[in-house]
């Protein structure tokens, strides 16, 4: 029920007041002072309206910071583990930092204007690098999703992730390594994973995938030697480099790759000099399953020595690149190279 009353002065109100008084939908009691009558009676037609359209939004909610509502919503989300983990770095890693502690109703567009510009310069006083244009774009669409359910939760009345400007992605042409390069990496890199670097490069696998192959997935005897792809390994956020299974990218990433020749033997000389039990993984690190983190100390300064630069890219994914150039040299099919590298369509392989 709502309602607006003169109020005589007291310590409370001053001469004059007029207070509009009014329900939450959920039973609870609010008000607010004004100088005028008229103003009081616009804020209750107003309110009014709102209860009676459903779009009515209680001042107080906003005054949550974005970190506690970002927090519960990410753990309401039903998520597969690497994307939660995804998830949880990027905000732990680049928004809580800046927009963690500020109450919902205090960000404006343009305080995610000024958020959108930090992450895109370097800061000398932080030694932070300036993310790139790519990895900006992803992080600002989590926060965006956030505040839009921050909406719908009625917490906030509009989401301030209107008009946005975003720094632009440049279309690089991918350079694929050279196969010297690959040899290079591979006689570089410690001895434990050297068939790994081999598997990737002949079979396009991720490097979440190749690092959460078990021995139970390869089929190295027969005619058509391959391997099954049916998880990958994900590192999880906050327990201590913890490591789980996790089903594919996408349902295309379920597949069966035939293995080359040199990648058969180079698993076979691996599985001789390495224990691994028949549902064991194949690639570990001191009997341990390899993280993101523990994969990339070992893996950059072997790219060093390989010279993959920029525009190979220094990062296990260059290897697919590699990969997906050797069958469009010997004539595959383009069908046929989505299919191998689990592309959920051809257009992704066709763009890239």
């Amino acid at each position: 029920m709502s309602s607006i009353e003169r109020r005589e002065a007291t310590r409370s109100y001053p001469r004059g007041a007029w207070v509009a008084r009014w329900r939450t939908p959920d039973g609870k009691s609010r008000k607010r002072t004004f100088e005028r009558k008229v103003d009081a009676q616009r804020h209750i037609d107003r309110v009014t309206a709102s209860l009676v359209t459903g779009q009515y939004v209680d001042p107080r909610a906003g005054r949550a910071t974005f970190r506690v509502y970002a927090d519960a919503w990410l753990a309401a989300q039903v998520h597969k583990p690497s994307t939660a983990a995804l998830y949880e770095g990027h905000l732990r890693r680049n928004v809580y930092p800046i927009l963690g502690d500020l109450p919902l109703d205090s960000i404006l567009p343009s305080t995610v204007q000024a958020w959108i510009k930090r992450l895109s310069m370097d800061d000398p006083v932080t030694d932070r690098v300036a993310l790139a244009p790519a990895t900006v774009t992803t992080v600002y669409k989590i926060v965006a999703t956030i505040l839009r359910s921050a909406v719908r939760d009625r917490k906030v009345a509009v989401s301030p992730c209107s008009g946005i400007a975003l720094p632009e992605i440049e279309s690089k042409r991918v350079q694929p390594m050279t196969t010297e390069q690959v040899e290079l990496l591979r006689d570089a890199i410690r001895p434990e994973l050297r068939a790994l670097v081999v598997l990737i490069a002949g079979t396009g696998l991720r490097s979440s995938e190749a690092l959460g192959l078990t021995r139970d997935r390869l089929r190295l005897l027969g005619k058509n030697p391959s391997v099954i792809v049916d998880r990958q390994l994900v590192t999880l956020s906050g327990v201590g480099g913890k490591v789980s299974f996790g089903s594919p990218k996408t349902r295309s990433s379920l597949r069966t790759v035939p293995l080359p020749r040199v990648v058969v033997a180079a698993l076979n000389e691996h599985l001789a000099e390495h224990e691994v039990e028949a549902d064991g993984l194949v690639f570990t690190l001191g009997s341990e399953p390899i993280t993101r983190q523990r994969i990339g100390h070992a893996w950059r300064p072997a790219a060093a020595a390989a010279g993959l630069n920029e525009a190979t890219g220094t990062g296990q994914h260059a290897l697919r690149h590699y990969y997906a150039s050797l069958l469009i040299r010997y004539g595959e099919s383009v069908k046929t190279v989505q299919a191998r590298l689990g592309h959920a369509s051809a257009t992704e392989t066709l763009d890239t």
